[in-house]
């Protein structure tokens, strides 16, 4: 029989969340309250734990933690209900239950029906419940009487598994018991305006959900360490979503489960409370409420910092005012050289102004001067948008240079190996950068330059007085040297005609070449030679593994004993120290770099992409390129690459008020000292997370400021800052900092620090440290109405953080993260992590939780008007009952689209669409535009769902329902056992119940549903978390109960 869950745990010392620098947001303080009187005696499934010690993110010196557990004698064993209200004298166990042991298989004609000793029993009175917190959510009782939960006991094997496992049993738990620790009174009332949530009213009492975690012993390595967070487990283990006393029925309502179908939500009470702040596009906080001490910092437990987007394109009409002082020049307070911003306050007369971040007074210049009314503001208010709005930018004079504005420059250094000739990129290059060249920034300062390469260096002299370019070939890789160094950077508006020869004739120029060398080390450094002059804008076009002269590389990641060990973070970063040497040689120049990758085989993604991290830049990457079927996708990515708007020699800088710092910073730059931040290049598409720490024990200022300040030089050649500038209000209490938590910011700082952690760790750690974090700060916020409210076994969570587990999770399903050797390739999932890393929030979601929608009923309408389009655009939530056989759907996660043909789907439709190969296997068909007026809607929407976010061209792949499944498992590269079923996986989304390879209708007869490899309770502490809250879609509720599955 199971013992009763500790109710009063601490963490063990040995379990730790990644951190950067700084505090540890991790770390917890004691939870000791004194009792009020008359409260009830309940059980407080969690308490706070002591404080973890403080550990560098980013330092590999610092060995990961590690829990070992001892294998145990076991036979199958039985679950009780743990009763939620234990008497005062009962005293938890040393000895936490047994885990890890194999399921008991019965006979096949007594797996349908469980003996009823096996069935909980226990009955417990219903208790009364008091009045909810405002702002806090529970999951509504269920509608449907069918839905039934998982039994625990008589599980099968999952299929295409040995029914014997290996025997695990835990260590001893590291939880000691600790009397007299409950619940505070509640928080002082909040400030901030309360909302509302209209959920149901929960029944009396609630039993627990008994998920099993036997994954555990099935996957190794796929959940938290038994040891470290066993008590975490049993602590979430017994709460409920609601059930009947007594009854086995989880009670959860999967129709009313929340879920971002309206997609990035930005809190709105902040924007209101501070009008005149930047808008979140360029500055979002993960907590819009700034803890006043260390104690508040150390009960948050999520991230506390910002995410920065500071060239986020504006909708027209919205653009950053631009404002050119002149003789005056531009008004900075003299001690901490903030910008002049709406919150400086003008006294004296309007002779002097008050910085808003250090508080020192300032003296107005006499060419700024203004006169104040009578309610102290200046009386040209509405003539100077730097004292109205939250974004300005301002034209720098000469003290801002370190030299004259450089003009852009764009450098294209292109592998001409067999490899890139027969996949025809080469040819798609060609193209693209020639019907571009109108479009490059800078006209008619623009510079241009081509370097070629396979085991030779192959140089191009474009000067304006030839006919046509000519050629010379550097075949001495050791010691590279450039010829003719005058003529190999041009003007492109003088060169005009010889760069398009050039262009024109580089696809059959190597048409023949049988060279499968890459010299691509020893073409980087002819490169750098050739730009460190000016710097600008290096784009690589790397199609093989580079195997010759400096930076050459080696086949790595085939030995599959590294995974799962102390060394398998090494496969994820640089083999060779040139690499990352070059990116700082590089962005010392200014010279930052795009790397497009092209290869069917290994080419180590993880130290090209180096060169772009350090540099500022991004990676592209198209595994198996085939012109033909990529081609439109590379087209459309380096236009838009080439023709965006790009800030060129930047550094940035966020300042903050006094007793805070941000000291840690994530993304894609090199760090040029404590606080400033290196971008050679920069454009909309880049986003920068950092975190924030206290430096005073005490914050005394009822608000805190933020300003970021990027200086760079517009393409146009002046020199600019563009400044955006942010107020928080300081608060004490720590449900007001849950309640006003922007969920896309926490979710994209977990995501840059989860990607690091992996740099440094194996996978499974960062997973770890991802779903601890979250656990710990659901349990806090729990622990803040447990008492007051009498919650008994009940979790609760804020209206700010309803979809904080659901991103969690499928963050933790993602490809740099997920899984292990099976579930990615190697070079796939660093270059997924290189792009992740360098995703604004509202990409980076969509991505996380893509859209369904379905379309075949907006294409059978005879006409449809143009609004038709947006009611047709409605999300559908990511679950198989979306799915109807007779339907056709997009699904799109930004990077791709799935058009899914439903096996009932009407044969005119498909044909409309298809053409004669309708009837064919849909990998084999590409879809193009037919002569019929549906197929021409079709195309239209894919049209608009590009335009609506052009950062990346979204190729369409086609899927039939009968083939849907195989189809995603190649995707994901995971190897997932088949079994009849019916659910939806999505990759990126939570649908992670992976059951069946024909999905079978609702009303077909004698369906069997049984998890596959991938199933919940693979997913470890973060799925109780997710399923108890209400976040994790599980369809087939009656079938998957008949068949014993978890």
């Amino acid at each position: 029989m199971r013992p009763s869950s500790t109710p009063f745990a601490s963490a063990p010392p040995t379990v730790r969340p990644f951190s950067s620098s700084g505090p540890v947001a991790g770390s917890e303080s004691s939870n000791f309250r004194p009792t009020p009187p008359g409260a009830p005696s309940t059980l407080t499934p969690f308490s706070a734990v002591g404080p973890s010690p403080p550990s560098r993110f980013i330092d590999p010196s610092v060995p990961s933690p590690s829990v070992k557990s001892v294998p145990p004698s076991g036979v199958p064993y039985q679950r009780f209900p743990t009763p939620p209200f234990p008497s005062a004298a009962q005293t938890p166990p040393n000895r936490a239950p047994p885990v890890g042991q194999p399921p008991f298989q019965p006979p096949a004609s007594h797996v349908s029906v469980p003996p009823p000793s096996f069935r909980p029993q226990t009955q417990v009175p219903p208790v009364p419940m008091g009045s909810l917190p405002q702002n806090a959510n529970f999951p509504e009782p269920p509608s449907d009487p069918s839905l039934s939960g998982p039994r625990p006991n008589f599980q099968p094997p999952f299929p295409g598994y040995p029914s014997k496992q290996p025997a695990v049993s835990q260590a001893p738990s590291p939880f000691s018991a600790q009397q007299g620790s409950f619940m505070a009174p509640p928080a002082p009332p909040s400030p901030f305006p309360i909302q509302q949530v209209s959920y149901g009213p929960p029944p009396p009492v609630a039993n627990n959900l008994g998920y099993q975690s036997r994954d555990q012993m099935q996957h190794p390595g796929s959940a938290p360490p038994i040891g470290g967070v066993q008590s975490l487990t049993e602590d979430f283990s017994s709460l409920s979503v609601a059930s009947m006393p007594g009854s086995i029925e989880p009670g959860l309502d999967y129709r009313t489960l929340p879920r971002p179908l309206d997609g990035d939500e930005v809190p709105s009470s902040f924007l209101e409370m501070y009008p005149m702040n930047c808008d979140p596009r360029y500055l979002r906080l993960s907590t819009s409420a700034i803890p006043n001490s260390q104690s508040l910092v150390s009960r948050w437990h999520l991230p506390l910092g910002a995410v920065v987007c500071p060239l986020a394109e504006a909708p027209e009409g919205e653009e950053v005012p631009v404002i050119n002082f002149a003789s005056t020049g531009i008004i900075r307070c003299r001690r901490c050289r903030t910008y002049v911003n709406p919150y400086v306050t003008f006294t004296d007369a309007g002779r002097k102004w008050r910085c808003n971040i250090c508080s020192l007074l300032n003296d107005v210049p006499g060419e700024y001067f203004a006169n104040l009314d009578a309610t102290g503001r200046r009386v040209d208010l509405d003539q100077r948008p730097e004292l109205i709005k939250g974004s300005v930018e301002f034209v720098a004079s000469t003290e801002y240079m370190v030299r004259p504005p450089m003009p852009p420059l764009y450098f294209f250094l292109i592998d001409v190996s067999i490899s890139a000739v027969r996949s025809g990129m080469i040819g798609v290059v060609a193209q693209t950068i020639r019907s571009c060249l109108d479009e490059l920034p800078g006209f008619p300062r623009t510079q241009i330059g081509f370097i070629t390469y396979d085991s030779t260096i192959h140089f191009y002299n474009m000067k304006s007085s030839l006919t046509q370019p000519q050629m010379m070939v550097v075949s001495d890789l050791d010691d590279i040297f450039v010829p003719l160094p005058d003529d190999l950077l041009v003007n492109l508006s003088e060169s005009r005609n010889v760069v398009e020869t050039f262009l024109d004739s580089l696809p059959s120029m190597f048409q023949d070449n049988v060279n499968v060398e890459s010299a691509f080390g020893s073409a980087l450094k002819a490169a750098f030679l050739v730009m460190s002059q000016l710097g600008g804008k290096l784009l690589i076009f790397q199609n093989s593994l580079p195997s010759l002269g400096v930076g050459r590389l080696k086949l790595r990641g085939d030995d599959l004993r590294v995974y799962g060990t102390d060394k398998e973070h090494i496969l994820r970063i640089p083999e060779d120290p040139f690499y990352k040497q070059m990116a700082a040689d590089l962005t010392k120049y200014q010279i930052g770099v795009n790397v497009y990758a092209f290869s069917d085989k290994y080419t180590d993604i993880a130290s090209l992409g180096t060169l772009a991290k350090y540099t500022g830049g991004q990676v592209y990457y198209y595994p198996s390129f085939q012109s033909d079927i990529h081609g439109e996708k590379l087209r459309h990515e380096l236009a838009r690459d080439l023709t965006r708007e790009t800030a060129w020699e930047a550094v940035m800088r966020i300042r903050c008020g006094k007793g805070i710092r941000f000291s840690s910073y994530h993304g894609n730059f090199m760090l040029r000292s404590t606080d400033l931040l290196a971008l050679p290049a920069v454009d909309c598409d880049k986003a920068y997370a950092m975190q924030l720490s206290l430096e005073e024990t005490l914050l005394t200022t009822q608000t805190v400021y933020f300003q970021v300040a990027l200086l760079y030089t517009a393409s146009c050649g002046e020199r600019r800052i563009r400044v955006h500038t942010a107020a928080a209000p300081v608060v004490t209490d720590l449900g007001e900092m849950y309640r006003q938590a922007d969920t896309g910011a926490i979710v994209s700082l977990f995501c840059r620090l989860a990607i690091e952690k992996t740099l440094t760790s194996k996978l499974e750690d960062a997973r770890n440290s991802l779903q601890l974090r979250i656990v710990k700060a659901l349990r806090e916020y729990r622990n803040l109405y447990a008492v007051q409210h009498r919650l008994g076994a009940r979790l609760i969570y804020p209206e700010s953080l309803k979809f904080l587990c659901l991103y969690g999770l499928a963050l933790s399903k993602s490809v740099p993260l997920k899984g292990g050797y099976a579930d990615a390739q190697l070079d796939e999932r660093c270059a997924a992590g290189f792009t992740m890393m360098a995703l604004p929030v509202k990409k980076l979601l969509k991505l996380l939780y893509p859209s369904l929608t379905r379309i075949d009923e907006y294409l059978l309408k005879p006409s449809a008007p143009a609004d038709d389009f947006k009611n047709i655009m409605k999300r559908l939530p990511l679950v198989a009952e979306s799915l109807d056989s007779r339907g056709l759907y997009i699904y799109d996660d930004g990077f791709r689209f799935v058009i899914w043909f439903g096996r009932m789907l009407s044969p005119d439709i498909a044909k409309n669409l298809l053409g004669p190969d309708f009837a064919a296997e849909l990998s084999r068909v590409s879809l193009t535009e037919q002569d019929n007026e549906m197929s021409r809607r079709l195309m239209k929407i894919l049209k608009k769902l590009r335009e609506s976010d052009p950062s990346y061209y979204q190729l369409p792949y086609l899927v039939r329902q009968d083939g849907w499944y195989h189809w995603l498992c190649r995707l994901d590269n995971a190897n997932t056992p088949t079994s009849p079923a019916k659910l939806m996986i999505y990759r990126s989304s939570l649908l992670n119940v992976v059951n069946s390879s024909a999905p079978a209708d609702e009303s077909s007869p004698g369906v069997k549903t049984t998890t596959g490899k991938k199933g919940f309770a693979r997913l470890g502490l973060l799925s109780m978390v997710v399923a108890s809250i209400s976040c994790l879609d599980v369809g087939q509720r009656q079938k998957t109960l008949k068949t014993g599955s978890a």
